[in-house]
């Protein structure tokens, strides 16, 4: 059997963190293989807010730049696909399959994101990122003194429907049908603000994409709304994480520590999949920290064929370590 490709670092996924977290690895002159699927959360988004430098940005177009980037590293290739599974073997590296082809390395980073889950409503795909999100964080400063829709039915729905109070004029939540989980504390907190509950189903998005004129409901009525956002559930891509046997925490996210290490030794996470604010600048940072942390993890060991002589383990050496 012929043994997979072996390089420093494996990354999967290719979104900010990921290729942050490959660029850093790669500085350190460290060989990377990032595993891309192109299955970015925010792909569909017209705009992305406040980035440094770049706001608002184009969401695909920092990846392409980012791409650009890299290819300027040659310690840094890219495999498209999906990964399915990822394992140690018998030597602790971990290898990691992608569309049935094995690749190795002896660092793994994990920055897979997360998949919401999307109400069932005319024109959604349309207005996905355009004038419906699913982010308040990122996109209620457009909301301002606007009429917002919330699509969503959960109990966690109250509290972000009171987030947006911070930027909203008018907000109604429309629950797709279902009544209001939660218990009546939830809806006096609805009603001690001002913001409305309509136990209906909504339908369809009215207007164009990025000009939102209103809701419809199967009951026939229409809700004004220049925007519209949604609650209703995301999920972390922790699959492989499993495999590995990584621990999590009471949100369902991987535990790390602040340079991204996981419960395995050797296995780093960055972005979405790990707790605290899931914006783009948080994701950068932390691949950044993941990328730098698994670089260093290797000083003092020989690495895969394609790099450079190992350098010496300061710590170790000065009794540090």
């Amino acid at each position: 059997m012929t043994a997979p490709p072996l390089v420093d670092v494996v990354v999967v996924g290719g979104g900010p963190a990921g290729l942050s977290a490959a660029t850093w690895a790669a500085r350190y002159r460290r060989s990377v293989l990032v595993v891309d699927s192109g299955e970015y959360r925010n792909r569909w988004a017209a705009k992305s807010h406040g980035y440094l430098g770049s706001d608002p940005g184009d969401p695909v177009g920092l990846l392409e730049r980012a791409h650009a980037d890299l290819r300027h590293y040659p310690e840094v290739a890219f495999c498209a696909g999906r990964a399915t599974a990822a394992r140690r073997d018998d030597e602790g590296r971990f290898v990691v399959t992608v569309d049935g082809d094995d690749y190795a390395g002896l660092r793994l980073i994990l920055a897979m994101g997360v998949v919401d889950e999307f109400p069932e409503v005319v024109g959604f795909s349309d207005h996905y990122g355009k004038s419906i999100f699913h982010c308040a964080t990122c996109d209620g400063y457009e909301a301002r003194d606007r009429a917002v829709v919330i699509l969503g039915w959960g109990a966690q729905v109250v509290a972000f429907a009171v987030g947006l109070l911070d930027w909203a004029d008018t907000l109604t939540v429309v629950t797709e049908g279902r009544p209001l989980e939660g218990d009546e504390r939830h809806r006096e907190v609805l009603a001690r603000h001002g913001i409305g509950l309509v136990e209906d189903d909504a339908v369809e998005l009215v207007g164009e994409p990025g000009a939102l004129r209103g809701v419809r409901l199967a009951g026939g009525d229409t809700i004004d709304a220049d925007l519209a956002f949604f609650s209703i559930a995301h999920r972390p891509r922790l699959e492989l994480a499993h495999q590995l046997g990584c621990a999590t925490d009471e949100s369902d996210c991987l535990s790390v520590d602040r340079d991204g290490r996981t419960s395995v030794d050797g296995c780093y996470a960055a972005g979405d999949i790990t707790p605290g604010f899931q914006l783009v600048p948080v994701a950068v940072g932390k691949g950044a920290a993941a990328g730098v942390a698994a670089a260093i993890s290797l000083q003092g060991e020989e690495g895969a064929p394609t790099s450079p002589p190992p350098a010496p383990n300061a710590p170790s050496e000065l009794g540090e370590g």
